[in-house]
């Protein structure tokens, strides 16, 4: 029997449930702006708020951190995962700003495909959050991220093969690859939080 001499206490496991939930609400609102239809610029602006109530939960995780004699698991473990959570908020915010300020019209198509990722991860993620109190049920949240990294790339790749194929204008491709590059850093940054809580998962069995 494992004798454990961490507290049992949830805040920790409750904010980092809570701030994989806002991912998953930028990545459904990112998606929205693949539809010229919608007003981009309400979005945009959904797409702030909920990059700030993130920052608010990463901000409470630290503070806790700080105020906390003994965590759960390591401080620095701690720090990293809500930082690299908060970077994928940061990310999805940052690639439908861009699309707003750079006034874009139509997406290339397999764009679409690199958000589906995101959407993926980011349930994946928010999924995998609650099972930190036990550790326990992990591995295939990591090698599933670890896949759609891989399906990521792909996409990326694809997409940069389109922008320069000499379809595009050279100031649209400029402001493409902007985008593009965003959600190639978004898809990343969720392989990070993956690869974060594996070494948790493997210094606290």
């Amino acid at each position: 029997m494992r004798l454990r001499i961490r507290p049992t206490e949830t805040a920790f496991y409750d904010l980092f449930t809570q701030l994989a939930q806002h991912l998953v609400e930028g990545a459904d609102l990112l998606a929205k702006m693949l539809d010229e239809s919608v007003d981009r610029d309400d979005v945009a602006a959904q797409l702030r708020e909920v990059e700030h109530n993130a920052d608010e939960t990463t901000h409470a995780i630290i503070n806790r951190v700080n105020q906390t004699f003994v965590t759960p698991f390591d401080r620095e473990d701690i720090y990293k995962l809500a930082s690299s959570l908060d970077d994928v908020m940061d990310f999805i915010e940052e690639a439908g700003d861009l699309v707003v300020l750079y006034e874009l019209d139509a997406l290339p198509g397999r764009m679409a495909s690199m958000v589906e990722v995101i959407q993926r991860g980011c349930e994946l993620t928010a999924e995998a959050m609650p099972r930190l109190r036990t550790m326990t049920d992990l591995s295939e949240y990591w090698i599933e991220i670890n896949r759609l990294e891989n399906q990521g790339d792909r996409d990326y790749r694809r997409i940069l093969a389109k922008l320069f194929s000499g379809e595009y204008k050279a100031l649209e491709v400029l402001k493409l690859k902007d985008v593009v590059d965003s959600l190639e850093s978004a898809v990343d940054a969720l392989e990070s939080v993956a690869n974060t809580v594996e070494q948790i998962a493997v210094k606290e069995s």
